[in-house]
């Protein structure tokens, strides 16, 4: 028997952990918490210095027994959770539900999974840092009481079901105030120009004009005056640039370059990561550090010359932006350079080399370029043309990492310099254009920008990113969607053999791909909580918050002190706003009159959703309301009457089909055909206000096409019991019921009706006898 036990977080980190070590260490995994406050609203005593009331989690019972199994054979318990606070936590709470003693416990931590690491970290144990231990646990207990508190009252006063969060209705609150900004946005016009001129060599010169014109008036006059002026060099400056490289990644830099290089999602990027990190291919990967070691740098300076050369490397520090940056000590880094394939897994692989390039680029030289300037003149007027090229002179860090657009374009030395030119050349016109060009809307987030926003503001960390965006679009505030453009027409103005001549174009605009789009549900919260609950949703404030639990953290705060002076502000407001009545909440616009019935069109918040209401008690009038669901795309905020108005022409009939009406509708779950008693869903690719009779009529008949070979075997003398092809297999429905039919039963077709009754029975048997008491 091993006389000394390590715990970790993770089988899969265990498992690289006991390669390390001999065999007087087992290593054993917690998976995870295991323990965490009681559910409902008696976990935190607010009389008692907000003292917290932890169980096991459910379904962790086998764990601890294990685990404290295990501990009792050993004479020393190793707690090597991550080195963060919540890693912290997770040691502190592992002691106590194991019931060790102090002399028995030993904490260790280390930054990378590999046997020199945490064979130093065995030679270097200390006592769990109850400060660390404080600062999440004062974390933990603030969101509780902020949710706990708040979102009963959504539910009361808006729609059950929602939740509201310290960090999660501030992120809501940064989506919906950028959609505003961009439906608030009033675009303008302006004419860029551009000149195209023919060298001697036969090469193709281009310059841009120095000026903007604000009409196409003023770019016709322009045009105009260049019918027939002469075009020479008139200067030729050169410039010494250089570009310097980005520091390794961070948590919130990794997401955003990952999911800008690599496509990933903020949630995939760390999934990859963990996986990385658990296999002891790189450091930990929650930090907010650009910090590297001086052996990771030595490492890096060995590969940099041998790679590319002893020019190519040069050691570098960075500082970290963020005045809070606590988690751990150091950057996203390989733990081992030489080794260029971490892993068989294609992403895996891919986020890898992203973090090792970084890595290794943060530690080399600044990449050179040469800048050169044509001021180009025209006879005719005193605006000036504009030619600029770049050469690579020395390509430095961009040897590893290509950085940005700007960086790849400087990396391709052809297409970025100009053609030789003197001072005086003179230039042949080829052709001249002025196009219309708008100003562009602020940009929807993505989930990397709100990453980004997030961090700015100093709102959360490193741990919190991930799940604060999967948590606000479960709650259906925000919805990550990609968005087909919209047609907007320009004109484009070309001089050319001295004649100038307008055409109108046409372009696609406004195309959106994986963005976050905040729902009605969304606004109306926010709103809600803006108002009465000011404080939860200050940017400000809620980085204030974080500042107070990093001086928890640092031991020069109580942490139930900072959750008295947090509480004593907030709980009076969450009694305050109980009275407030529900309909002053809930938001209703008003759209206008319908031109036919002359009765009011409103936008509102309904029971399962967003909706338009045609009629109102103010109107006056005898008939019932009518109702109708906005679509995906529409808001309640933004939508017209014109809009609103098409959303009734529903239920359409579009035709008849075996003597039957077919009746295309939007249902709570989509668009539907409906025929007889029967409904088939239409599919995402056809409009419900445009479908027509034959395509309806097609949806029917794949749909019966497809129930049809769904279907092994019916029983006529009792037609509720159905044997079925299924995602995994054959199976057995009666009524609401569903069983798989053994593995043993080689051909379903021969079970009779008692058999299957048999199947079903014993299927909800062992369904009873597997649940936990």
């Amino acid at each position: 028997m091993a006389k000394n036990l390590v715990i970790v977080e993770s089988p899969a980190k265990a498992k690289t952990i006991e390669r390390y070590l001999g065999s007087n260490y087992q290593v054993a995994s917690s998976n995870g918490h295991i323990r965490d406050l009681i559910k409902g609203n008696n976990a935190i005593n607010v009389e008692q210095g907000f003292l917290p009331i932890y169980e096991i989690t459910p379904g962790k019972e086998r764990v601890v027994q294990h685990l404290k199994k295990l501990a009792s054979s050993s004479d020393c318990v190793y707690l090597a959770s991550d080195d963060d606070r919540e890693g912290e936590s997770i040691s502190w709470h592992l002691k106590e539900a194991l019931e060790l003693k102090d002399e028995q416990v030993q904490r260790i931590v280390f930054r990378e999974i590999t046997k020199m690491a945490v064979l130093n970290a065995l030679k270097q144990p200390r006592t769990i840092d109850l400060a660390l231990v404080d600062s999440q646990q004062a974390r933990r207990v603030l969101d509780r009481l902020v949710g706990y508190d708040l979102s009963p009252l959504l539910w009361k006063k808006i729609k059950p079901g929602l939740s509201a969060g310290r960090v999660q209705s501030v992120a809501v609150r940064m989506v919906v105030e950028r959609e505003r900004a961009i439906d608030r946005f009033v675009s303008t016009a302006h004419f860029a120009v551009s000149a195209f001129f023919i060298l001697p060599t036969g090469q193709l010169l281009k310059a841009d004009g120095a000026e903007k014109f604000k009409t196409e008036e003023e770019a016709f006059s322009f045009l105009e005056k260049c019918k027939e002026a002469l075009f020479s060099i008139q200067a030729l400056d050169t410039k010494a640039l250089k570009r310097s490289p980005s520091p390794p990644f961070t948590t919130s830099t990794l997401q955003q370059e990952a999911s800008r290089k690599l496509g990933y999602s903020v949630n995939r990027t760390m999934v990859l990561a963990q996986q990385l990190y658990e296999t002891g291919k790189i450091s930990y990967m929650r930090t907010d550090s650009v910090n590297l070691s001086q052996e990771a740098i030595q490492n890096i300076s060995e590969m940099v010359s041998t790679t590319y050369g002893a020019a190519y490397f040069q050691a570098r520090k960075y500082a970290t932006k963020s005045s809070t940056a606590q988690e751990a000590h150091e950057a996203i880094r390989p733990t081992d350079f030489s080794l260029k394939v971490a892993s068989s897994h294609k992403d895996e692989q891919r986020l890898y080399e992203l973090i090792w390039r970084r890595a290794m680029a943060s530690q080399m030289a600044d990449a050179q370029i040469e800048k050169t300037i044509a001021t180009i003149q025209i006879s005719t007027t005193d605006q000036l043309l504009i030619a600029t090229g770049e050469v690579l002179k020395f390509e430095g860090f961009l040897k590893a990492y290509v950085r940005d657009q700007v960086d790849e374009e400087a990396s391709d030395e052809a297409k970025a310099m100009l053609p030789p030119l003197h001072i005086g050349q003179p230039l042949t016109l080829d052709k001249m254009l002025a196009r219309e060009r708008f100003t562009n809307p602020p940009a929807r987030y993505t989930e990397a920008t709100l990453v980004r926003d997030l961090e700015d503001k100093e709102i959360g960390r490193p741990s919190t990113y991930a799940p604060i965006i999967a948590t606000i679009q479960k709650r259906g505030y925000v919805k990550l969607e990609s968005r087909e453009g919209v047609p907007r027409g320009y004109r484009l103005l070309t001089l050319q053999n001295n004649l100038v001549h307008t055409e109108k174009l046409t372009e696609i605009v406004r195309a959106e791909k994986q963005k976050l789009f905040p729902t009605d549900m969304a606004a109306v919260v926010n709103d809600f909580l803006v108002k009465h609950f000011s404080d939860v949703t200050d940017y400000n404030f809620t980085a204030q918050v974080e500042k107070e639990l990093d001086k928890i953290a640092q031991g020069t705060k109580i942490w139930n002190q900072m959750l008295s002076e947090f509480y004593s502000g907030f709980y009076p407001k969450v009694q305050s706003t109980a009275g407030i009545d529900r309909s002053m909440v809930n938001y209703t616009r008003f759209l206008g009159k319908d031109p036919v019935t002359n009765a009011s069109l409103v936008a509102r918040l309904g029971k399962y959703g967003p909706l338009v209401q045609l009629g109102i008690e103010a109107d006056g009038r005898e008939e019932a309301p009518r109702f109708a669901g906005l679509r995906g795309n529409q808001r309640m905020e933004t939508i017209t009457l014109e809009e609103a108005l098409e959303l009734f022409k529903l239920p359409r009939v579009v035709g008849t089909f075996e003597a039957l009406p077919l009746a295309i509708n939007i249902g709570r779950f989509g668009p539907y055909i409906k025929h007889g008693n029967l409904f088939y869903s239409i599919p995402k690719t056809d409009d419900p206000f445009t479908i027509n009779e034959p395509s309806a009529i097609a949806i029917i008949e794949a749909k019966r096409k497809a129930d049809a070979e769904k279907l092994i075997k019916a029983f006529p003398v009792d037609p509720t019991i159905q044997i079925l092809h299924g995602r995994w297999g054959p199976y057995i429905k009666h009524g609401k019921k569903h069983a798989r039919i053994p593995k043993d039963v080689s051909d379903p077709t021969l079970l009779s009706l008692e058999e299957c009754i048999g199947i079903v029975e014993n299927n909800l048997k062992s369904k009873k006898s597997k649940k936990t008491p």
